[in-house]
């Protein structure tokens, strides 16, 4: 039996298309932003911490890090609504379980990021009478803003792709709207031919975005 392309019937639902992939760069921009405050936090706490805090701190980490993303979904989806006798939607849920899934990677690019700060600049802090929480604003966390940089463009692109695994739980994203459009017209070659390369587009676009930022930011600060 032979198979014929036929797009037409998966561009009469492209909206669908076109509305998941709004979606999912929103899914993607928020929860990087939550997890940008959660590492931010974590590795000021890691490194200027005691031995419980480093060891809290760890076992976060390496609990996200070492759980599939996938079961990581399930489990705030449906295990803590049940745990806890409260509910939320698909969206809200899969915003907190990527937030956190990002922050404990982004607490190790965060860490590095504050261990690479010249010693001289923080030395200089004190000399000017700064306070450590006044050290922590304008010396430290710029330099290591613009270390980071790169590695925070990558974790970007990469919780863009994972914004795919949002269709487990019905959240309308890109993904979803393929499968809605496969299960509703059998054309699943023509769907998946069309939603490949709008994520490989998107990736690029949201990289060349990041990193022009990125060279401002270094223009800036050379200034």
């Amino acid at each position: 039996m032979e198979y014929y392309l036929n797009f037409s019937l998966v561009w009469r639902h492209s909206a669908r298309l076109w509305q998941g992939l709004a979606l999912s760069i929103e899914l993607a921009f928020i929860s990087i932003l939550i997890g940008c405050v959660i590492g931010f936090a974590l590795a000021v706490a890691y490194t200027g911490g005691s031995r419980p805090v480093r060891w809290a701190v760890s076992s976060y980490v390496e609990f996200i890090r070492n759980v599939p993303l996938l079961l990581l979904i399930y489990l705030v989806f449906y295990g803590i609504p049940s745990a806890g006798g409260f509910s939320f939607d698909a969206t809200e849920s899969f915003v907190m379980t990527l937030s956190l899934y990002s922050g404990a990677y982004l607490v190790e690019v965060f860490r590095a990021g504050l261990d690479a700060i010249p010693k001289g600049a923080i030395d200089a802090g004190k000399a000017i009478g700064l306070t450590p929480w006044q050290r922590l604003i304008h010396v430290r966390f710029p330099i290591m803003l613009r270390i980071v940089l790169p590695s925070l463009s990558n974790a970007f692109i990469s919780l863009f792709k994972d914004t795919s695994l949002a269709s487990v739980i019905a959240v309308p994203e890109l993904t979803y709207g393929a499968n809605w459009i496969k299960t509703n017209t059998f054309r699943a070659v023509e769907v998946w031919i069309i939603v490949a390369p709008m994520y490989v587009v998107t990736g690029y676009v949201i990289l060349a975005v990041l990193r022009f930022l990125e060279r401002s930011l270094l223009r800036g600060a050379r200034r």
